[in-house]
């Protein structure tokens, strides 16, 4: 089969593919406005208000990148029983993704995050958030889901997407982890500090360069390659995982791996981009190598495809979900 061929079949079988979504949702909530003037109560811009946006964001990110691929997103997370918990069902209605994974909690608020932009130059983030952990209430009825969910249905891969907002507990990930190795479903993971060596047995760790140092408390330059893949193998045995994917920003991505013999290591380097904003990459970076993880592709073709995909939303303002199209388009062209 020719290279044409064989990555045009891939992305026609992301079409197949059922991945489910695990970890803390969001609203990205944009405000829009021009600014011509300071305020005369402080030395602070007035931004004239001309345009509300609200956006899907967290793992209801990636569940947007995993459906841009054409795959179906399972999401399973907790919202509040609030105003804004409301709106994200509501978003997910406008985007046809289901929201038999998602619980309401009366102990929570819907986490939602309000960027300002004046003169499209962001100016101003406010968080609206708790971070505590679930109530083991809250826990169980989220686990209960999970289960009935993989039970009924043929799930491709499963998704952790963790932002420390609580969702993600230690139990939680065991009990998951454990339920998807016993049914041959891949397991992949976007980590943040909290939980970062409890995803013991998972399939493909994405941590980037911040979160590798911060999880294993390791002082690591990302100009010497060779303490990065160190502290990265290091992980790799500590989680008993397939393989460890390190995102480098625009000097690349590291995957470290292990054959029945060595350790191995796969440098896949950035393409040139123009970068206008990264909010949102890592999501896309974790939905499109996890759909290349269900598809059986190599670690190589896992990386390369994954930070391509990356790069292209860092060229769009905000928090987008990736184009197949473009995306297909410049693998053939590049891979």
């Amino acid at each position: 089969m020719t290279k044409e061929g064989k990555y045009t079949q891939l992305f026609r079988d992301f079409d197949q593919q059922k991945i489910m979504i695990i970890g803390d949702v969001m609203i990205d909530s944009y405000l829009w406005g021009s600014v011509d003037r300071i305020s005369p109560e402080a030395p602070i811009p007035i931004v004239a208000l001309k345009k509300r946006e609200n956006r899907m964001g967290g793992a209801a990110n990636v569940a947007l990148n995993v459906k841009a691929l054409g795959s179906e997103p399972i999401l399973c997370s907790v919202i509040g029983h609030d105003d804004k918990g409301e709106q994200f069902l509501s978003l997910l209605e406008q985007s046809s993704i289901r929201k038999d994974g998602i619980i309401r909690s009366r102990e929570r608020v819907t986490t939602t995050k309000f960027r300002i932009f004046g003169n499209h130059h962001q100016m101003l983030r406010v968080d609206e958030e708790v971070d505590f952990d679930l109530s083991l209430t809250d826990q169980q009825e989220l686990l209960t889901r999970i289960e009935k969910i993989l039970a009924e249905e043929k799930v491709h891969c499963i998704i952790f997407q963790d932002y420390n907002k609580g969702v993600i507990s230690d139990g939680l990930i065991k009990k998951v982890v454990s339920i998807a190795n016993n049914m041959n479903i891949p397991v992949t993971v976007d980590p943040k500090q909290r939980n970062f060596t409890s995803f013991s047995g998972v399939t493909l760790f994405k941590p980037n360069l911040k979160e590798l140092k911060e999880g294993l408390k390791m002082e690591i330059t990302e100009d010497n390659q060779e303490s990065v893949i160190q502290a990265a193998q290091s992980l790799r045995k500590m989680l008993n995982c397939n393989y460890v994917m390190t995102t480098l920003s625009e000097k690349g991505v590291l995957v470290s791996l292990a054959d029945s013999i060595t350790e191995k290591n796969i440098f896949v380097p950035a393409h040139a981009r123009s970068v206008a904003d990264v909010s949102g990459a890592g999501d896309t970076v974790i939905s499109v190598a996890s759909a290349c993880v269900a598809a059986g592709c190599t670690p190589y073709e896992i990386a390369y495809i994954s930070n391509l995909a990356g790069g292209l939303v860092c060229e769009e303002v905000g928090v987008v979900p990736i184009n197949k199209e473009k995306l297909l388009k410049e693998v053939l062209t590049l891979l």
